[in-house]
């Protein structure tokens, strides 16, 4: 009996006339798919890509929705993975896990933990897909150790002719090579496996520091700390910044109530309601800002890595996120804050900075160059477009490389010029997904047609 679940359509795929509308977790993308599945099982999901091929649908999987482009959205089949999750096999020999695709990033954590096992970096937050989160690229921050794409040991997807394909250093290399970070345009992604170790612990240290000390010690800052991020607050000289560094120990989690304090009710709680203040009378912004970059004091705790990595993302925004090469960040953000300084702008939100080392994924944003990231926001509802168009100027001028996953206007003869393997994945593509099964108008403006 199949267990497929259709949100619109029969079991077996075909369109009933019914649709919904899909949005995306920053609400600036939406979508209205023919239809949608969630399969249960990887016959089901090629069973789907079979289907929607035959109807002339184009097909397109979507994790939590937190990408801010248009990556995931279609007008054809919708593929739901909320079914296909959980963790398959654990292989303690060769220290990896293999997990269904639909998987929470937070779930699989959690799991990992219990079986004294971790990966050695992740992003700041852990509510997406482990494919979601793959397919375009999301990161932390690291001296040493890269994107969560980069600790991927093998890969299975289903391509567009409805087959499982799976790849590794040894099997299918060229496939591997570029479909760690396959933005959706080489087939779905249905399982993962990623390179573990033994659970760990580092200590956080986190403390303000004026942006102009930051940026003049940032080379040690990065070269002394196994991971190194701030966040400045535009129309502030002040920043916030967390060096993670490996610990024997013992474990000193962040207190209760120190921890809603800091986590919930000031960096969520206050800033959600100083930004609906901003919202409303972007004059107080500046002002705002000043309190904001005051409000979290030093502090320093030691935790299992997935406590300490990630955070709790409640106040809803738009970003934009550039990789620079690491030799060109200073610079960079020392233009940034130039222009915001002379701009009528009024920015709520800090900007990120994190880094990464080289990698040898074909479209990883760290392909091939040391790395630092750039990233802006603004909240949610306010217009973010001249923030966003003048920021993207200054980064794209040091040959920068937009976040999949995130607002840019950059095109395929843009990145034929950053990426030096972009035929290499194009070409990939060509020979995988010939008639564009998965394509969508974002795939078409960043692949090409």
């Amino acid at each position: 009996m199949s267990t497929t679940r259709t949100v619109s359509g029969r079991a077996n795929g075909r369109p009933n006339g019914r649709n919904g509308t899909w949005r995306n977790w920053g609400g600036n993308i939406s979508a209205r798919p023919a239809r949608e599945v969630a399969p249960a099982s990887v016959d089901e999901l090629a069973d789907a890509v079979r289907g929607a091929a035959e109807d002339g649908l184009r097909v397109k999987a979507v994790g939590t929705g937190h990408s801010f482009t248009s990556i995931a959205a279609t007008d054809g089949l919708l593929i739901r993975p909320h079914l296909l999750t959980g963790i398959r096999s654990i292989d303690r020999d060769a220290m990896t896990v293999t997990v269904e695709a639909g998987t929470p990033l937070k779930r699989l954590n959690m799991a990992l933990a219990r079986e004294g096992l971790s990966l050695t970096n992740m992003g700041d937050i852990m509510e997406q897909t482990v494919s979601g989160a793959t397919s375009t690229g999301t990161h932390g921050t690291g001296r040493d150790s890269a994107s969560i794409a980069a600790q991927i040991r093998a890969l299975e997807l289903v391509t567009a002719d409805g087959s499982v394909l799976t790849c590794s250093e040894d099997e299918n290399p060229e496939v591997f090579a570029a479909a760690r970070i396959g933005l959706g345009a080489l087939g779905v992604v249905t399982a993962i496996t990623f390179a573990v170790e033994p659970v760990f612990l580092l200590t956080a240290r986190e403390e303000p520091m004026p942006l102009d000390r930051v940026l003049s010690d940032f080379d040690a800052l990065w070269s002394e700390n196994e991971h190194f991020e701030f966040y400045w607050f535009p129309h502030t000289g002040s920043t916030n910044t967390k060096r993670n560094n490996r610990s024997a120990g013992p474990e000193q989690p962040v207190g209760r109530f120190q921890g809603w304090l800091d986590d919930e009710f000031l960096s969520n709680g206050v800033f959600q309601a100083a930004n609906w203040v901003g919202r409303a009378v972007p004059g107080t912004i500046p002002a705002i800002a000043r309190v904001s970059s005051r409000a979290l004091s030093a502090r320093t705790y030691t935790d299992t890595p997935y406590k300490v990595f990630t955070s709790p993302r409640r106040v809803r925004f738009v970003e934009m996120e550039y990789a620079v090469p690491r030799e060109a960040v200073v610079e960079t953000l020392r233009e940034l804050r130039a222009m915001v300084d002379r701009s009528r702008l009024r920015i709520s939100f800090p900007v990120e900075v994190r880094t990464a080392p080289a990698d040898d994924i074909a479209l990883s944003t760290a392909s091939g160059r040391d790395s630092a990231y750039i990233a802006v926001h603004m909240f949610r509802g306010t217009p973010y477009q001249a923030y966003f168009t003048a920021a993207e100027r200054i980064f794209t001028a040091h040959e920068g490389r937009p976040h999949w996953g995130k607002i840019h206007t950059r095109d395929a003869a843009y990145f034929s010029r950053v990426y030096p393997r972009f035929g290499e994945f194009t070409a990939l593509r060509d020979r995988l997904d010939p008639d564009r099964l998965f394509q969508n108008d974002y795939l078409r403006r960043v692949l090409g047609p």
